[in-house]
């Protein structure tokens, strides 16, 4: 069983008197890329202020990397031992790529032998080696997104905090970032990935919590999906009669039947059905199937619809 990197329990944040998150339990294991997802004021930055000790939990517990983010001495340790991408990437413009990553080094105490051989590498990985003695003032979103995400690797964290990481990027660079998120996470690295772009949360995550102050929902891409959604197999017959219909009536994993023509639609009461149990059915009363497929919904999809309703109630 995994470790646990992050786990927190009932944690909750006031400003003065509005409740920003609250009381949210989440358990985040090492090497895992995990989602948070929610409209805009749902309480994703305070939750990562709170896991990366920048800001106090008003009520509730978390721990980081096994330690306890309200103890002062432990949230020190924590500091060490995350990189954070924040939405703004906050340079010194006056200074040259490299000095500003020399400075983020010693502020974490790095050997200087292996701070410059990081910087090195992630400069070459994200195409900012040839400006690496340039000023930083001047630079575009995308540039200075990628100097960011080299600043908070260079370190090596054991827990990545990450705000719209490929947002101002070209079509290339958020390729190679996607694909280093993947490289991060077979090395063991942990990723807590927040984003608006839900087909790049659907590619990379593990598991994804869907927050509107609190915890909406959380899961798979795949059970997410369902879950809002439901699952739909679609089965093409080649000639549909009542005996096919009644038999699939009878099946108490499906939850409702649509047909038309020669075609079912069946709606299924747990994604997990095996769509063999339904095959064997048909064809056990002489049923002659031409095509079986299912109806995809995009994790878009699911979205849109968990937080309509959590915004009903």
């Amino acid at each position: 069983m995994a470790f646990n990197m992050i786990e927190a329990h009932g944690l909750t944040r006031d400003f003065k008197g509005f409740t920003a998150v609250d009381s949210i339990d989440l358990q985040v294991g090492e090497g895992e890329v995990f989602g948070l997802l929610g409209p805009n004021g749902a309480g994703k930055t305070t939750t990562v202020r709170m896991l990366a000790c920048l800001i106090r939990p008003t009520s509730g517990e978390a721990y980081v990397c096994g330690r306890d983010v309200r103890d002062p001495e432990s949230a020190s340790e924590i500091r060490r031992n995350v990189g954070i991408l924040t939405e703004t990437t906050g340079f010194y413009d006056e200074l040259s790529v490299y000095k500003n990553l020399r400075f983020y080094a010693d502020l974490y105490r790095m050997d200087r032998a292996r701070a410059r051989q990081n910087i090195d590498r992630f400069l070459r990985l994200f195409d900012l080696w040839e400006v690496r003695n340039s000023p930083v003032a001047g630079f575009s979103r995308g540039m200075r997104q990628k100097l960011a995400l080299t600043r908070c690797l260079v370190h090596e964290p054991r827990v990545l905090f990450l705000d719209e990481p490929t947002s101002g990027l070209d079509p290339e660079s958020a390729r190679t970032v996607r694909e280093s998120i993947n490289e991060l996470r077979e090395g063991g690295r942990t990723i807590f990935l927040c984003t608006h772009n839900l087909d790049e949360a659907e590619r990379l995550c593990d598991r994804i919590a869907i927050i509107n102050r609190r915890i909406m929902n959380l899961g798979t891409p795949q059970k997410l999906k369902y879950s809002a959604c439901g699952r739909q197999v679609i089965i093409r017959l080649e000639r549909l009669n009542d005996r096919i219909t009644r038999i699939l009536a009878e099946m108490s994993s499906i939850k409702h039947i649509e047909s038309r023509d020669n075609c079912v639609v069946l709606e299924v009461k747990d994604p997990e059905t095996n769509n063999a149990d339904i095959i064997n059915k048909i064809v056990g009363v002489g049923g002659r199937i031409q095509f079986v497929s299912e109806k995809r919904h995009s994790l878009e999809d699911a979205y849109i619809r968990l937080v309509g309703e959590s915004a009903e109630h």
